[in-house]
């Protein structure tokens, strides 16, 4: 799969942010039906992605676009437009309660004439989706990537934030020391990244994490990605032009780590060739669990340069 370290979304229905994307430095767009249009500029940015889609050069980006939901009754019209579109690679489904919900937009899909090609990558983003999340990612067929839609999971469990992505400012520990209290803040996405994290691993799919919305403040934009990229998701959605590089560096590698896994692969497989499992670098106790984790690192390595070239 092309590398999708940042995820650049854009309203369907606004030519010149549109044209902007496709000539951004963004891995992947997502061109959006839902939440970025007002109910009355639906029919407009259907129109405006079908244009965009057949007129624009996307170059080698993932092309997306995110539908309205299942249930809304718009979906089934849109996806039937878009399911014969040449340069589309996804369908993005928001608000995915259940297995069902993609069941659903497969049936739309299978419809003559119709490439099976497309992707499905649904958005967790309520509390009933984190719920049936490991029955979502093990529905297999088209599914490719699960998001996490972390405004909406905001809404959706009653949390106290005032910024998508931001943990309340509430979501804190009180303890005594001493005489005197310590706060300790805390993060509320901590549980629902890595459940839907878990999921997506246990059945081969990509993992993208929700956006910042402080697109203006790019050192919160940078240690959110960092956050996410260290727990092990592929990519970040991000919502302007001014997040991608940060963005993308949080996902890329340093010389450094590269170096190292490079080593560590050497090293492992010497140990191999000498009829051992495991082999000491740096004063560290080398196994193959070391050996997998350097080869994650090498190939987020390589999804640099294919996604520079």
């Amino acid at each position: 799969m092309r590398p999708c370290r940042t995820y650049l979304a854009v309203p369907a229905h606004r030519r010149r942010m549109l044209e902007g994307a496709a000539a951004s430095a963004a891995d992947a767009v997502f061109l959006d039906l839902e939440d970025a249009v007002p109910p009355d500029a639906k029919p407009a940015a259907l129109a405006g992605a079908l244009a965009a889609l057949a007129e624009l050069d996307w170059g080698r980006k993932h092309v997306a676009v995110r539908i309205n939901t299942v249930a809304g009754g718009l979906a089934r019209e849109e996806v039937e437009a878009l399911g014969t579109a040449a340069r589309l690679d996804a369908l993005i489904i928001p608000k995915t309660e259940s297995a069902g919900d993609l069941a659903t937009v497969d049936t739309w899909l299978d419809a003559p004439g119709a490439p099976r090609r497309l992707g499905l990558e649904p958005i967790i983003e309520t509390a009933a989706g984190l719920v049936h999340v490991e029955t979502i990612a093990a529905a297999g067929g088209r599914l490719t990537t699960l998001h996490f839609g972390v405004g909406d999971f905001a809404a959706s469990i009653g949390a106290r934030s005032a910024e998508i992505g931001e943990s309340p400012a509430g979501y804190a520990q009180m303890n005594r020391q001493g005489d005197s209290y310590v706060t300790t803040a805390l993060d509320l996405w901590t549980y629902p990244m890595m459940r839907l994290l878990v999921a997506a691993r246990a059945y081969g799919l990509r993992a993208i994490d929700g956006p910042c919305g402080a697109f203006r403040d790019l050192i919160l934009t940078a240690s959110w990605a960092e956050k996410a990229a260290a727990m092990g998701f592929d990519g970040k959605q991000v919502i302007h032009p001014q997040q991608i590089e940060p963005t993308r560096a949080a996902f890329t590698p340093s010389a450094g780590d590269v170096a190292f896994a490079q080593r560590v692969v050497t090293a492992m497989r010497e140990a191999q060739e000498a009829g051992l499992g495991a082999v000491q670098l740096d004063g560290r106790m080398l196994d193959y669990a070391n050996l997998r984790m350097a080869q994650r690192i090498l190939a987020m390595a390589g999804a640099d340069r294919q996604g520079t070239d």
